[in-house]
């Protein structure tokens, strides 16, 4: 029966679970990015994203909350000093989980690439260059560059013709 079961276990005790999940996020903090099966993505992204809101907050007894949960001293310090300033000014949803179209080889579990969210450079070079919405007009473009140039010319002539024009029937 399943009363009461709010997680995935796993398949693993309690302390080989925490354990588990402490070595995959000192890694995720450290490369910014894993490949591992799905079940584990999503019970590690549950166990990460708290870690990683408490990071914004550089205080001492953050710091050894979780150095608690991370039992790693140069992970703590690439969240707080390099990780923390990345994500000071997003709300959540600090990282990302992106299946891998494959399966693995021995157990055909699916398998899933988490990673942390500012900093895939390729999706942010891709969210930045947003283009400003240009009007179409319904003529092409070489009609409005063909009626443009000639057009202004011939104006200069005439406003530069005209006052001659008013100075001779001035004249007379």
């Amino acid at each position: 029966m399943r009363h009461g079961k709010k997680f995935n276990h796993l398949g693993r005790t309690a302390s080989h679970r925490s354990a588990m999940l402490s070595n995959m996020a000192n890694s995720l903090i450290e490369s910014k990015r894993i490949t591992t099966t799905v079940a584990k993505a999503k019970a590690l992204r549950k166990y990460v994203e708290p870690l990683l809101t408490k990071a914004k907050d550089d205080s001492t007894h953050s710091r050894r909350v979780v150095f608690s949960y991370l039992q790693n001293k140069f992970a703590v310090q690439t969240l707080f000093e390099e990780v923390a300033g990345k994500i000071a000014d997003r709300p959540g949803g600090y990282t990302r989980i992106i299946k891998i179209g494959g399966n693995r080889v021995g157990d055909n579990a699916e398998m899933a690439m988490i990673e942390l969210v500012d900093y895939n450079e390729l999706m942010l070079k891709d969210a930045k260059p947003a283009k400003a919405k240009t009007r179409r007009s319904r003529r092409s473009k070489s009609a409005d560059e063909a009626n443009t140039q000639p057009a202004a010319p011939a104006a200069e002539s005439k406003e530069a013709d005209a006052p001659e024009n008013n100075e001779e029937s001035n004249k007379e």
